[in-house]
């Protein structure tokens, strides 16, 4: 892990928030790794800033379930269980597939397009081996099908399952063997949807969601997370 974290000092925000958003970027991320403890002079430190920011971050994490305070040893990134992830991806699934059968019906051409723009990205991505990219464009990609049903609740829900899994999902797309998978499913939706086929494209967003599923679980079990049946 690098010796000092990011931190972008934007003026029109408060420090706290600088703070916060930084530190919430590096678990999502992986930079900091689940069970790995938070010591607030450390990260002060690595941050160039006073503790109360620091502080004042690590409550805030707690309460979006980031950050958990563990007896006699302070806070620490929070782990996730086997069961936890399961229970977030089958929510994930069916309002993925809720989704997709909305936007075979609303989607428009300008969408179509759209998607079919950061589909390429994508693929350009995967090719240069370059994983933030495809990250961005993975996330990118699927916001414009949620956005595609205009159904504000849908979207902000969602929204809230991706970020609970955002940092697994970093781990998935580094594996240059799902790269290619990726890139036939995403083809496959995109096809679906254009071609107002609800079945198959619920389909393949289901599959979309098993297969991440099948390789997190793996990621967290190869790096000795707390995993519950």
């Amino acid at each position: 892990m690098e010796d000092k974290l990011k931190v972008n000092l934007n003026e029109y925000l408060p420090l706290r928030d600088v703070v916060f958003n930084a530190l919430r970027e590096a678990i999502l991320k992986g930079e900091l790794n689940p069970g790995e403890r938070l010591m607030e002079k450390q990260l002060a430190e690595r941050m160039g800033v006073s503790r109360t920011p620091i502080r004042e971050a690590i409550r805030k994490l707690e309460l979006e379930g980031l950050v958990v305070m563990v007896p006699r040893k302070g806070a620490e990134v929070a782990r996730i269980t086997q069961k936890a992830l399961k229970d977030v991806l089958e929510v994930r699934c069916a309002l993925e597939e809720l989704a997709v059968k909305i936007a075979c019906e609303k989607v428009a051409q300008k969408e179509i397009k759209a998607l079919r723009e950061t589909m390429e990205a994508f693929n350009q991505a995967v090719n240069k081996g370059d994983v933030e990219k495809i990250v961005e464009k993975d996330v990118e990609f699927h916001d414009i099908i949620f956005n595609s049903t205009d159904n504000e609740k849908l979207i902000q829900i969602l929204n809230n399952l991706r970020e609970q899994i955002y940092r697994y999902r970093v781990e998935y797309i580094k594996k240059t063997d799902n790269h290619q998978i990726l890139v036939k499913e995403h083809e496959e939706i995109l096809n679906a949807i254009e071609s107002k086929n609800v079945e198959k494209a619920q389909e393949v967003a289901q599959q979309h969601i098993i297969n991440q599923e099948t390789t997190i679980i793996k990621f967290i079990k190869e790096n000795g997370s707390n995993i519950k049946e």
